[in-house]
């Protein structure tokens, strides 16, 4: 991995061009990692995909770029999405910086009936994602999409897409794990009948998905519940638990 810093900026990149970094940006450039004119920094855009660059003009509040040769070509990650209920801060803080270390293509705050979490800045996560990104070597950066509400994002689901959805199946009190309808197969038997269509990974709060949600999901023909273990995993640990195995089995871990 190199040295060199690497940042993530807006327009569009090719040999030559000369850029200009925003105030955080340049801030961090210039205040934080003291660059100076003529210093080496890697650039990448989501689009255009890695290029050298070296700083070619600094002012108080600004600092610009120029782009030499182009280091990696654009490329993409699989087409997996992390739907997780938000945490308190901190934690849904890791969930977003580890989604994006661990390759997933959008990341989806979803509300549950136990969801028992702060407001959910977007905002916030997003620069999270762009920091995770930078850190990465992935040469984009996943959207994080406004929160929503479970029962309205399965109304309007593509059923192209199959939903992975960890169920503890801790509701049924005096039955036998999982009740009635039994506990979920194991998350990598499931996904090794699959195949490679789209997917996205449902991790639910800490209190685990309601009855009425859970019957909810199971009843849905794009959906897929899984189980992750004997053991019931706090909510981070399971998202972390789920991306894992999917990108060892159906991801860019195969490569």
């Amino acid at each position: 991995m190199s040295a060199t810093p690497r940042l993530h900026v807006a327009p569009d990149l090719g040999e030559g061009a000369d850029i200009p970094t925003d105030g955080d940006q340049a801030h961090y450039l210039t205040r934080v990692l003291r660059l100076g004119v003529g210093d080496p920094v890697r650039v990448f855009n989501g689009r255009d995909g890695e290029f050298e660059a070296s700083v070619s003009a600094v002012t108080k509040s600004t600092a610009r770029l120029l782009l030499g040769n182009r280091m990696r070509e654009q490329a993409a990650v699989p087409d997996l999405w992390l739907l997780f209920a938000p945490l308190k801060k901190a934690r849904t803080d890791f969930i977003v910086e580890k989604a994006v270390e661990l390759g997933a293509a959008e990341i989806w705050p979803v509300l549950t009936e136990r969801t028992d979490a702060e407001t959910v800045r977007v905002d916030r996560l997003s620069r999270i994602a762009i920091e995770a990104a930078e850190q990465t070597e992935r040469l984009d950066v996943p959207p994080v999409r406004e929160a929503v509400k479970l029962e309205s994002l399965l109304g309007k689901w593509d059923a192209s897409r199959l939903l992975i959805y960890a169920d503890e199946a801790g509701d049924d009190g005096g039955r036998p794990w999982g009740g009635e309808t039994g506990k979920a197969a194991p998350m990598a038997d499931v996904l090794a009948g699959i195949g490679d269509s789209p997917a996205a990974i449902l991790i639910g709060p800490e209190g685990g998905f309601s009855p009425a949600e859970r019957k909810r999901l199971r009843d849905l023909p794009f959906v897929r519940p899984v189980g992750l273990g004997p053991r019931i995993l706090r909510a981070e640990t399971a998202a972390l638990a789920a991306l894992a195995l999917w990108q060892a089995i159906r991801g860019d871990w195969r490569r």
